[in-house]
């Protein structure tokens, strides 16, 4: 069955072109051109992923993450036309899993698509993997540590399998930037560390007493589970 994506954009002509070329693509859309009615569409009929554009009447795509978020994990693109990096970053610290700024070539998109939709693929045919302790579940995207788990989104689970696979070793941005985006495209340092950051509060938040990801300076991260430094 094709995959499902939802175009939440607000201008009829780019949402037309770019459910043209999805479809061509070989994937089925869904367009909404209002924050509101697309969330309605997540609760009710999730899709496989969703192209969300930043400038939407009323809820805008920031606040449509934010509340996603609080009851989906389904992969989110997010679009822009907002040139400066910290909206970029924002975006990503609600839960995007990535972003494309306009002007965008529609076969990028396609390629981002399919390029997002390969990585779950991949981390889905590699069933469950247990890191000294910390149980992930590549299926359904979480963590579980003595009974307790979180959901992740794709990037951040994808982060986080990579640093659990080589416990104990340093992992620098670049190489978590090769891992995670194999489409060879730019990708900042401020942006995995946007992701990083969102994943350890989403961890800190549900296991207190452990810390897994520790930032070594001027090196990258490492995964290690160690009791989590408590305020006097």
């Amino acid at each position: 069955m094709p995959a499902q994506i939802l175009i939440v954009e607000d201008e009829p002509k780019i949402a037309s072109l770019l459910s043209d070329y999805l479809a061509h693509g070989g994937y089925q859309t869904r367009i909404c051109g209002t924050g509101e009615d697309a969330l309605d569409v997540l609760r009710r009929d999730p899709p496989d992923v969703v192209l969300l554009d930043l400038m939407l009447p009323g809820i805008d795509g920031l606040d449509v993450c934010k509340q996603l978020r609080t009851f989906s994990d389904v992969p989110v693109i997010m679009i822009t036309a907002r040139a400066d990096e910290v909206d970029r970053l924002l975006g990503l610290e609600l839960g995007a899993d990535d972003y494309i700024c306009k002007p965008f070539s529609p076969r990028e998109v396609v390629a981002r698509v399919r390029a997002l939709l390969r990585r779950i693929q991949t981390l889905k045919e590699n069933g469950r993997a247990d890191t000294g302790g910390l149980l992930l579940d590549e299926n359904r995207f979480e963590a579980s540590w003595q009974g307790r788990a979180v959901s992740l989104t794709v990037v951040e689970f994808a982060l986080l399998k990579t640093l659990a696979d080589h416990p104990g070793h340093i992992r620098s941005r670049q190489q978590l930037i090769d891992r995670i985006y194999t489409d060879n495209r730019v990708v900042s340092d401020r942006t995995v560390d946007s992701h990083i950051k969102k994943l350890r509060r989403k961890l800190a938040d549900a296991f207190p007493e452990v810390e897994f990801i520790h930032s070594i300076y001027g090196a990258g991260y490492r995964f290690e589970a160690s009791p989590a430094e408590t305020a006097d």
